[in-house]
C-alpha cells in the first residue's frame, strides 16, 4: 500500500512539464539558421537564375555578346537551343545559349 501512495504522488509531477516553451525556443535557433540561409542563399539565386533567363529570352539577331570563354561577336542567327555568332574576319560560330555570358557590356563599345 506505501509503494502504490508514492507512485500516486510521482505520478502528477511526471505529467507536470513546462515544456511548451521550452521545446520552442530550443528549435529557434534552427529556426533562424533556415530563414538566414534562404535569406542569403536561396533567394538571390533563385533571382540571379531568373535574370538570366530573362536576358537569354531577350537576345535578338544583331546584339553584340560576349561568350563566357570571352569571345566576342554579333548574333547572326537564334535557334531552339543555339546561336550563330559572327566574330572578326565574317567567321560564323554556333554556340550553346547557355556559353553567353550576362554581362555583356565589354563587348558594347568594340564594333565586329
Amino acid at each position: 500500500m506505501q509503494n502504490m501512495s508514492i507512485l500516486l504522488q510521482a505520478a502528477p509531477a511526471a505529467g507536470q512539464s513546462g515544456g511548451g516553451l521550452s521545446g520552442f525556443t530550443s528549435f529557434l535557433p534552427l529556426v533562424l539558421i533556415v530563414v538566414v540561409f534562404y535569406f542569403f542563399m536561396i533567394r538571390p539565386q533563385m533571382k540571379k537564375q531568373k535574370e538570366a533567363k530573362k536576358f537569354m529570352e531577350a537576345i535578338k539577331k544583331g546584339d553584340k555578346i560576349v561568350t563566357i570563354g570571352g569571345i566576342h561577336g554579333k548574333i547572326a542567327e537564334v535557334q531552339d537551343t543555339t546561336y550563330m555568332i559572327e566574330v572578326e574576319g565574317g567567321i560564323k560560330l554556333k554556340i550553346s545559349k547557355t556559353a553567353v555570358s550576362m554581362d555583356n557590356s565589354a563587348s558594347l563599345n568594340q564594333t565586329t
